[in-house]
């Protein structure tokens, strides 16, 4: 299988990101396509992206709110960015290899393992204190199958392209220590055929809620109020902001247990001027609150305005958003049947 440097991410399709999507994600796709992953190749690394609506099945949402979300996404990873002639950007759904290299994964994967992954457990309603919930207990009788299994498949989605890195943030180490080994589990019992992929972790920690610093950044939160949308307009960026939860404490100074709210303005001042928290704390000295705020709110609107404009030209444009969609999943394919191939022959099915 490849050899070449490879990166593989994932991203659901959730319509037009938030500030938390950028800076967690996103921006450090953006950065990779210049970067030289491996010094000894004389190659610049493959960068693959997915859009995947297959794990978006997981929460089921009408079909037409699906089509329409997937698209928005692609348009808004091209406005942030990405670039098709660089990165392969695709559906998932539009190759099989997927599915077929999950359900081989799936049958030599111990339920034990998928019983320890903390997210279906955060996911399921009701499981406040999840730490012990286990997939035998009366909270998990309504948790469906797909939200259990889908590490299984996020561990097919790397494995099938021949990913050696995997940037993700923090709270995605455990789906990647569950991929090598699930890859481990495999070479076992059929032989070797990949190669282990290496964690890119992300500098951006979490971005957390404008209201509950304690939370993540999230869609899916009811209160736009907590998240900056990477469509939102100048006015309403800074309203936001403005409201931000902060503390009545004097000065500005970066700690995230004891001043969780102005902590986490300043981490996404740094993460959008690439700099440290700290370095931050020493630009604002003798800051108030508001001017913090406000300096937090140019900052955001120097970077959101030129995404939110591209994003509106390629909404617009939805036939060239389609055709690069399709081009890229073509190049998709082709990696993944070779790929796919090997494996169906190293497991038996051809």
């Amino acid at each position: 299988m490849n050899r070449v440097a490879r990166v593989f991410s994932g991203i659901q399709p959730t319509g037009v990101p938030q500030l938390g999507n950028y800076l967690g994600s996103i921006k450090n796709w953006v950065a990779l396509q210049s970067q030289h992953l491996d010094p000894a190749s004389s190659q610049p690394h493959d960068q693959y992206i997915s859009i995947v609506d297959l794990h978006a099945l997981t929460v089921p949402r009408p079909p037409a709110r699906l089509r329409a979300d997937t698209l928005e996404m692609a348009a808004s990873l091209i406005a942030c960015g990405i670039d098709p002639q660089r990165t392969v950007l695709f559906r998932q759904s539009t190759v099989h290899a997927h599915t077929q290299l999950m359900w081989a994964l799936a049958c030599i994967t111990p339920v034990g393992w998928l019983n320890r992954m903390t997210q279906w457990k955060s996911k399921l309603h009701g499981s406040q204190q999840y730490g012990s919930l286990n997939v035998h207990s009366a909270a998990a009788q309504s948790l469906l199958t797909g939200l259990f299994a889908y590490p299984v498949l996020m561990a097919a989605d790397v494995l099938l392209y021949g990913a050696t890195h995997i940037p993700v943030g923090d709270d995605q180490i455990q789906h990647i220590e569950f991929t090598r080994d699930v890859c481990d589990q495999f070479h076992k019992t059929y032989g070797h055929v990949f190669s282990a992929p290496r964690v890119l972790l992300s500098q951006t920690k979490r971005v957390m809620s404008l209201k509950d610093p304690l939370r993540k950044m999230s869609k899916s939160d009811p209160n736009d109020s907590s998240r900056i949308n990477l469509t939102d307009s100048d006015d309403a960026i800074i309203r936001k902001i403005r409201k931000a939860h902060t503390d009545s404490i004097q000065g500005i100074s970066y700690d995230p247990v004891e001043r969780p709210g102005i902590s986490s303005l300043l981490s996404i001042y740094a993460a959008l001027k690439d700099v440290s928290p700290e370095q931050v704390v020493q630009e604002m000295e003798g800051f108030t609150n508001l001017q913090m705020k406000e300096a937090v709110a140019s900052a955001v609107i120097e970077t959101v305005g030129p995404i939110r404009e591209h994003m509106a030209r390629l909404v617009d444009d939805r036939g060239y958003v389609e055709r690069v969609l399709r081009e890229n999943e073509e190049k998709a394919k082709s990696v993944a049947e070779d790929n796919w191939q090997n494996i169906a022959k190293c497991i038996g099915l051809s």
